[in-house]
Formats: C-alpha cells, sequence, structure tokens
C-alpha cells in the first residue's frame, strides 16, 4: 500500500517563499504522474500543479511564473516551490499519486500566508 507524507508547510509572509515536500512510500513511484492539489475552507480543491512520470508539468493559471514542481525518484520525494506567495494561497496543500489502482493522497499540509 502506498502512503504519502506531505511536509514544509507553516505561516509565510506575502511575498515569501516555502517548499512543499512529499514522500512515497513504495518502489512504484517513478512510473506514475504526481501533483499538488489545493483546498481552503468553503472552497473547492483546485489541481496546483502536476507532474509525470516523464518530468513534463502543468501548472494552474494561479500558479504559473510563481510555484515550480520537481520530482526526485532515487528519494520517492516531490516537491513544491512557491515563491511570491499571496495570501490568495492559504490552503491546505495536498499531494497525490496517481496508481494503476486509483489515486492514493497525502494528509495535507496548512500554508498560511498572512502578515
Amino acid at each position: 500500500q502506498v502512503q504519502l507524507v506531505e511536509s514544509g508547510g507553516g505561516l509565510v509572509q506575502p511575498g515569501g517563499s516555502l517548499r512543499l515536500s512529499c514522500a512515497a512510500s513504495g518502489s512504484i513511484f517513478s512510473l506514475y504522474a504526481m501533483g499538488w492539489y489545493r483546498q481552503d475552507s468553503g472552497k473547492q480543491r483546485e489541481l496546483v500543479a502536476r507532474i509525470t512520470s516523464a518530468g513534463s508539468t502543468n501548472y494552474a493559471d494561479s500558479a504559473k511564473g510563481r510555484f515550480t514542481i520537481s520530482r526526485d525518484n532515487a528519494k520517492n520525494t516531490v516537491y513544491l516551490q512557491m515563491n511570491s506567495l499571496k495570501p490568495e494561497d492559504t490552503a491546505v496543500y495536498y499531494c497525490y499519486l496517481d496508481l494503476s489502482t486509483g489515486r492514493a493522497w497525502g494528509q495535507g499540509t496548512q500554508v498560511t500566508v498572512s502578515s
């Protein structure tokens, strides 16, 4: 069974940076797409960024130019580097891993952007 554990969230001032990490268990990690969603209270969960097994990336319009998703297959980890953070980036961020049997989710990490 695959497990995902996120880390790196926290409180940051507007304009600051955070790097989220998501560590996956299991040796199948490198074969599947991974990504990050976020959800703020009262809002729908939205896709922030995704990365395929080949390294191709896609971003939400709100993340383009500010966020960078990357992966280290040797460490079974996907990262989300977030720069120039804005208050509207405040949310719980969830990583996911697509498997042949469905999608695995992490438990979420809170990101709060506030002065």
